[in-house]
């Protein structure tokens, strides 16, 4: 009788075949090798972006770690600006944390605000911010600062810009315009479309330029062309919008000598006659003298007089130089990860009103972010716009980060990110797990 291994097949009786492979070598197990390595990362990554709530914990992670690091950023690029006009060392950092508890504040009350409360408030703040912009273009309530007419001083050292929150104004209003047209089916004509979007942000865009800021209206113009992109405007009436808008950006910029000198200082590599490139230039030598991790926090060289606005628009060359390229790669990472973020909440929501308003304010922080740092870097003439929630100014910072709190107020709304979040809590989290145990038969262990 032959005798039988463990697996119940013949033993030394029974002579065993090899395996027949066919279509070539067998495949890599998980565990073995680099390859199955790699596969096994790429599938826990993928998994990882897939979760209910990541988008939310990215937007509240790099909104967060981009206002503390540009805190600490403009503490140490605008000690030598404060010296210089006889203040204490900490006079810009005290104002920008005071803005950025303000700010706080603020961006705790969008994430608690309903969407309905959103969508009310939208009117307000556009009929508020107009009113704003207007008194500013009146003698002696506006104040000129750089030669741009855009300010209304609140008293002391405070001071207001209302163009910037016209940018949070006009994704409020016209998301619930949009949302509205689109719920009565209205959006497959394009007057409804265009009107009354196009003539308001018109409107916006001829109060700021009445100040000069050529900036700010930049990144208004892309912002109407986000909306209508989401609204799902024809090619031939996108293009045609951009070229109008194209054409008048050439005009102001030709009948503009200082546009037409900062449009020349692209890729400059020396001052150049009376040193109209002077801001471009020193900007590129505070990056390339940073190296791969910088000369150390505190001992930039360029913010001691040679770079202008070394702590506002210029703040991108003081981190290159002070923490080099990993801090600037760093700065890149936390924006790129608070773009898709905010990309992933208005493709993933079925909501018109929070795909426009998400969509609008990812296209505002994406854009500003992208022109600031490439007028940093000599790709793009310098715009005058700040670094979003990383450069010093007030103005800027509260509706950024009341911007920031939408996206989070939206990215929680998501009906799978709702159920992730409410298991999260003690309670509920023991409630399910018994609820779960009592649905196992009785024989189950």
């Amino acid at each position: 009788m032959p005798v039988k291994d463990r697996d119940g097949r013949g033993g030394a009786g029974t002579a065993r075949r090899p395996a027949v492979v066919r279509g070539g070598p067998p495949p890599l197990r998980a565990g073995r090798g680099g390859i199955g390595w790699l596969r096994r990362t790429y599938e826990q990554a993928r998994s990882a972006w897939d979760r209910p709530l990541t988008a939310y914990y990215l937007i509240i992670g790099s909104g967060i770690l981009i206002t503390v690091l540009g805190l600490v950023m403009v503490y140490s690029a605008s000690m030598i600006k404060a010296l210089e006009l006889s203040e204490p060392g900490s006079y810009f950092f005290r104002k920008q944390l005071f803005a950025a508890l303000l700010g706080g504040i603020l961006l705790f009350i969008a994430t608690r605000m309903p969407v309905k409360l959103h969508r009310a408030f939208a009117y307000p703040l556009l009929a508020g911010t107009v009113f704003l912009m207007v008194l500013v273009q009146m003698p002696g309530i506006g104040q000129s600062v750089n030669g741009n007419q855009n300010w209304i001083t609140l008293g002391g050292p405070f001071m207001l810009q209302p163009s910037e929150f016209g940018k949070l104004a006009l994704i409020l209003w016209g998301a619930d315009l949009l949302a509205r047209k689109q719920d009565k089916r209205l959006l497959t004509q394009w007057k409804h479309i265009l009107v009354p979007l196009v003539p308001v942000t018109f409107m916006l865009l001829g109060l700021i330029m009445l100040g000069g800021d050529m900036g700010t209206a930049i990144i208004l113009t892309a912002i109407l062309f986000g909306l209508l992109w989401l609204a799902g405007a024809p090619t031939r009436m996108f293009a045609g919008v951009l070229g109008i808008a194209a054409l008048l950006i050439f005009l102001l910029i030709k009948t503009s000598p200082n546009r037409m000198g900062r449009l020349a200082c692209i890729g400059a590599s020396d001052p150049g006659p009376q040193d109209q490139c002077w801001q471009a230039v020193h900007g590129i030598y505070a990056l390339a003298s940073g190296g791969w991790f910088g000369s150390g926090l505190g001992a930039s060289v360029e913010k001691w007089g040679q770079l202008p606005e070394p702590h506002t628009d210029f703040i991108f060359a003081v981190t290159g130089e002070e923490l080099g390229l990993a801090g600037t790669l760093s700065v890149l990472a936390l924006f790129a990860a608070l773009g898709y973020a905010g990309i992933r909440v208005a493709g993933r929501t079925e909501d018109p009103f929070v795909r426009y308003a998400a969509g609008g304010v990812t296209t505002w922080i994406t854009v500003q972010a992208v022109i600031n740092i490439g007028a940093v870097l000599g790709l793009l003439p310098i715009a005058g716009v700040p670094l979003p929630l990383f450069s010093y100014g007030g103005s800027a910072l509260l509706p950024t980060m009341f911007a920031v709190g939408l996206l989070i107020a939206f990215a929680r709304e998501d009906p799978a990110a709702r159920t992730a979040l409410a298991l999260r809590r003690p309670g509920v989290r023991w409630k399910s797990m018994r609820r779960r145990v009592k649905k196992r038969p009785s024989g189950e262990r």
